[in-house]
């Protein structure tokens, strides 16, 4: 009996392991394939499989011709922007609400946070008649402004990561600081915000991952591809009716990811901390 439950055991190791092995090998293919479907000429492209290795690792044309055809610089450009934009204003307005509803009791306070519970429900496609003919009146279409504007929409998780944090702050501090001839303001910015860097770090990640990929709403509002690209729209100019030129696609996509590679390497320690501290916390 002891044999058999040390086979068992033996068995349900090695099982583990064979599936993280194979979910990892599922995740890394896609990469590895793209990798090596850069370094390809048009004509090993057309020729071989995904997963036969290009004749050289050194060839960079697909790289080059991939950023200048694209506009790629001009979109980094315009993406850092948004990015930037769209961070700073949701973090200041998204804190703002969740301290406001955290620590003052008004009437509707239960009330504004069922509705922003239900607008998680809805389904954001749905809503996109009434947001286009809103941004055509406000004359955001082929605006950069307009869509900055349009993405610095609050963010309802952020709300709630934000109000989970606040009431895990001891209330104490506030009343101590009021004491002290502190107002609301003070409160908020000299002592409150900075404890909520773990939650801010969180929630920046979410809304910058989406907001650096987002692909619809910038095809959409930004019509002219050639002053306001993004980096998610540049990457289509190799697809068309006559055929898609992945080999240059896949390059592209190598460096789109580079900046966001050399961030994550960079803050590595910042972004796991805040997330481990921002996520779970509560």
């Amino acid at each position: 009996m002891m044999q058999f439950k040390k086979i068992l055991r033996y068995v349900g190791i090695f099982l583990k392991y064979l599936s993280l092995v194979f979910f990892s090998f599922v995740a890394i293919l896609p990469i590895v394939s793209c990798v090596i479907t850069a370094f390809k000429t048009d004509t090993e492209y057309q020729s071989t499989n995904v997963m036969v290795m290009p004749e050289s690792w050194f060839n960079f044309s697909n790289f080059i011709d991939a950023f200048q055809r694209a506009n790629m610089g001009r979109a980094f450009i315009n993406s850092t922007i948004v990015l930037i934009c769209v961070l700073v204003v949701s973090t200041l307005v998204g804190t703002q609400l969740a301290y406001i509803l955290n620590r003052f009791k008004f009437p509707g306070n239960g009330l504004i946070r069922n509705l922003f519970l239900f607008a998680t429900l809805l389904p954001g496609i749905a809503m996109q008649i009434a947001v286009y003919e809103i941004m055509f009146k406000l004359g955001f279409i082929n605006s950069l402004i307009g869509y900055i504007i349009m993405m610095c929409g609050t963010d309802v998780i952020a709300i709630y990561i934000y109000i989970q944090f606040f009431e895990n702050i001891s209330t104490s501090l506030d009343e101590s600081a009021i004491v002290d001839g502190a107002n609301y303001f003070t409160i908020f910015y000299r002592i409150l915000l900075p404890l909520l860097k773990p939650a801010i770090v969180t929630s920046c990640i979410l809304k910058g991952v989406g907001t650096y990929n987002e692909y619809y709403a910038a095809n959409l509002y930004l019509q002219n591809k050639k002053l306001l690209p993004t980096v998610a729209t540049s990457l289509y100019t190799f697809v068309g009716p006559l055929g898609s030129k992945y080999n240059l696609i896949c390059a592209g996509v190598i460096i789109s990811l580079l900046p966001a590679l050399i961030v994550f390497i960079t803050c590595q320690k910042q972004i796991y901390s805040g997330l481990t501290s921002g996520a779970v916390k509560g």
